[in-house]
């Protein structure tokens, strides 16, 4: 129970690695509120666990940010530790890609983070413990083929905890990103069904194409995320900052 006591903030917590997080911390004894824009599944999770808080929310907008984790921490206390995970996953053709697809990738991406870590950081007073972490991704690191956009925002998200760090360094708020690689959520689930459909080809197939994108040729578990992000929030991890941490089944920078 290392977190008894303090107030978790996790974006997209209502399905996948936010979902994962969520649970584990509220089982650390966080009050753990999980934002998003579906209510109702918010509600329908958050029923599983009194320490569990569903708060209707859309990272890409400004106000919705501001004015939810504003009162997130009214009704909960300072949000000591900030995950911020929602985002979206679309891949375009560069030659094709919209300014509109782009658009929509950054807003949620990157401009999600920004607005999120600035609106929690706003709830902490001078000397305050805090943990900020980003879910990135592996193409957060490297080139991801017929996705600019989106390896573009997930590089940017790097590049904001890397900025955090130095100008909140010395303090005791910590920044730093998780760059899994393909992981089975319900993103790759939907990916995959839009493989098959392209290719003529099964899901499983489809899974496992997406599969050979991790160094080991298998799709991640969330608890691997999960896993370290409770080790990035704990007090033996508290001179790691800055970092961008891999986990993608082998070596990839």
């Amino acid at each position: 129970m290392q977190h008894h006591g303090r107030h978790a903030l996790i974006t997209g917590g209502g399905t996948g690695i936010g979902l994962d997080i969520a649970r584990a911390l509220a089982a650390e004894g966080a009050e753990v509120t999980i934002t998003g824009r579906n209510l109702a599944r918010l509600q329908q999770v958050a029923d599983e666990t009194p320490r569990l808080h569903p708060l209707q929310m859309d990272v890409a907008n400004d106000a919705s940010v501001r004015d939810g984790i504003a009162a997130a921490a009214q009704a909960r206390g300072p949000v000591a530790i900030c995950v911020a995970n929602a985002g979206i996953a679309e891949g375009a053709p560069f030659a094709t890609a919209s300014p509109e697809h782009w658009r929509r990738i950054m807003a949620t991406n990157v401009d999600g983070v920004f607005v999120t870590f600035q609106a929690a950081l706003a709830t902490l007073g001078p000397g305050d413990w805090g943990r900020m972490v980003a879910i990135s991704s592996i193409a957060g690191l490297r080139g991801l083929k017929g996705a600019i956009a989106y390896t573009a925002s997930k590089h940017a998200v790097v590049g904001i905890v890397r900025g955090l760090s130095e100008e909140y360094m010395g303090g005791a708020v910590t920044f730093n990103a998780l760059c899994p690689g393909y992981v089975d959520t319900p993103i790759v689930t939907r990916n995959a069904a839009q493989i098959a459909e392209a290719k003529g080809i099964s899901d499983a197939d489809a899974r496992a194409y997406l599969a050979r994108g991790n160094r080991h040729k298998q799709l991640l578990s969330t608890d691997e995320v999960t896993a370290a992000a409770l080790w990035l929030c704990s007090d033996g991890a508290r001179s790691v900052n800055g970092q961008a941490i891999q986990i993608a089944g082998g070596h990839v920078t």
